[in-house]
């Protein structure tokens, strides 16, 4: 080998060891969950949670709605001198959603930077199947050769389906002490992005489960998937044939059919069709409400079914409109709207977001919002600002009234606007029977229409909250607790009976009520 050769080899084994210490020097990986979760000083941590609360005493109407000031405040001491060491943002992220949950707002959200998101998005370490909660399960709802539909989850990674669950109930806010909603979303909701949020990136899944009707335990390795393959599977769950029938990002906004000449079925998925009575489409909307009820008197229809479950919402005059039809009685949207603030200020506008943690707002839409806040609430004294009478008009009953039986199905995802249409239903029909399951939106009161999006400087985390607290025109009922959603005359929820017969469980007893009358 003659001395050119060894200089060129010299010089590539040189070069190789550079690049080799240079990358175990690379602490900070171009797209690595290192990257986006960051380490957080107790200092940082301490530094947000004080903005936090200041945040919320200064703008939050509906901070001490359920709580005490004292209570509030105790919370937040404690949970400060808690931490006592550097967090990763996820974790820091998991105490500010026991914060937001404590408060019991169901408009309350909370979540990490938007580039930790996507990047967990972009992972393949989905769970790959949709799971179902049933009376107090975890039950299998893919449609595999791996697992048989109906299965009871026992256990996923080690983790028991008790502590599954409960591990999540602080990522679903809800109005007052409600938990319906909790119990539902822990497993219905929970094992998409959730999941890595709260027990990180996985390749595999061990499950430990019990196939339908039997004792002994079985188990399975599922590999994991990416969210694109993840999102097939939902849409091809066993239960399909009846959960997408409910699910308002699949079906119309509003629809009508007769399911015999006695009865007919109102579904309400969105009162979100319309964004005001301004709105070409909210005309659509009523004139469809009137044909519906018009046919109802013609044929002396006995009974109508209106089924809002899974409706998470809208805006007013929407949800209005229905009850106007089934009411002999004027009533209103609220007795009383307030914001806690100047309209003209916005408090801590230094860590303003906007109002969707999607998207920063500008300054110019900065502008036009607070001239709508000024508009609405006019009048700022003694730290408060009262809605302006014109926002909310007396609704009248409409011709021609139903007046027949009427039957109101909602269940635990029921929220907002479309649990405020369910308080007006109990407040104000008569012949109403409720079935299903309490709402997430509350009978008596909420905080709703306006939301306000901050962002705490140090974890880059989110936080969302409606600042307008409204005391609904809900009169006192003795079957409707103070700090609780909608209650039903029957609470019914899905049975795995029912499951595997693709039936719908609430449905069902509701027709029976029907027949036996």
């Amino acid at each position: 080998m003659n001395n050119k050769n060894l200089i060129l080899i010299f010089t590539l084994l040189f070069f190789l060891s550079c690049k080799i210490q240079a990358q175990g020097f690379d602490k900070t990986p171009k797209d690595s969950l290192i990257l986006y979760n960051k380490m957080l000083s107790e200092k940082q941590m301490h530094e947000d949670l004080k903005i936090l609360l200041a945040i919320n005493e200064k703008a939050n109407s509906g901070l001490y709605q359920y709580r005490s000031k004292k209570q509030i405040d105790s919370i937040y001491n404690t949970t400060i001198k808690s931490i006592k060491k550097p967090m990763s943002v996820t974790e820091f992220y998991k105490i500010m959603l026991k914060l937001a949950d404590y408060e019991g707002s169901a408009h309350n959200y909370t979540i990490p930077d938007l580039d930790l998101m996507n990047f967990l998005n972009r992972q393949k370490s989905f769970f790959p199947y949709p799971l179902m909660y049933i009376n107090g399960q975890i039950i299998f709802d893919g449609q595999s050769s791996d697992i048989p539909p109906g299965s009871r989850i026992r256990r996923i990674n080690g983790v028991n389906d008790a502590q599954l669950m409960q591990s999540f109930y602080k990522y679903y806010t809800a109005d007052g002490y409600n938990t319906t909603q909790k119990l539902s979303a822990s497993v219905n909701k929970s094992f998409g992005i959730n999941y890595l949020l709260e027990y990180g990136l996985n390749n595999e899944f061990i499950i430990e489960y019990n196939s339908p009707k039997s004792e002994s335990l079985e188990k399975k390795v599922l590999p994991a998937v990416t969210l694109k393959q993840r999102e097939t599977n939902l849409k091809n769950r066993f239960s399909a044939p009846v959960t997408d029938l409910i699910d308002y990002k699949k079906q119309a906004p509003y629809s009508f059919r007769m399911l015999n000449p006695a009865t007919g079925l109102l579904n309400i998925r969105w009162f979100g069709m319309a964004s005001g009575s301004d709105d070409p489409k909210f005309e659509t909307y009523v004139k469809f409400l009137d044909s519906v009820f018009t046919g109802l008197d013609k044929n002396k229809v006995s009974n109508l079914i209106i089924d809002v479950r899974n409706n998470p919402g809208g805006s007013d005059p929407t949800f209005e409109q229905p009850v106007m039809y089934l009411t002999d009685k004027s009533f209103k949207e609220n007795e009383k709207a307030t914001i806690i603030f100047d309209p003209n200020l916005l408090p801590f506008e230094n860590y303003f977001w906007g109002v969707s943690t999607s998207q920063r707002m500008d300054s110019i839409s900065k502008k036009m919002g607070k001239e709508y806040l000024k508009d609405v609430y006019p009048v700022f004294k003694n730290n408060i600002s009262v809605q302006n009478p014109k926002y909310n008009p007396v609704y009248h009953p409409k011709s021609p009234a139903f007046k027949g039986n009427v039957y109101l199905l909602i269940n635990e995802n029921v929220a907002s606007a479309a649990s405020h249409f369910a308080s007006l239903v109990k407040a104000y029909v008569k012949n109403v029977t409720i079935v299903g399951v309490e709402t997430v939106g509350g009978y008596y009161r909420h905080n709703g229409h306006s939301p306000l999006v901050y962002e705490l400087p140090n974890s880059k985390i989110k936080t969302q909250f409606s600042i307008v607290n409204l005391v609904q025109d809900a009169p006192k009922k003795d079957n409707q607790p103070e700090g609780h959603g909608i209650m039903p005359d029957y609470e019914v929820w899905p049975s795995l009976d029912d499951f595997l017969q693709y039936k719908d469980t609430q449905m069902e007893f509701i027709l029976k009520i029907i027949k036996m009358k």
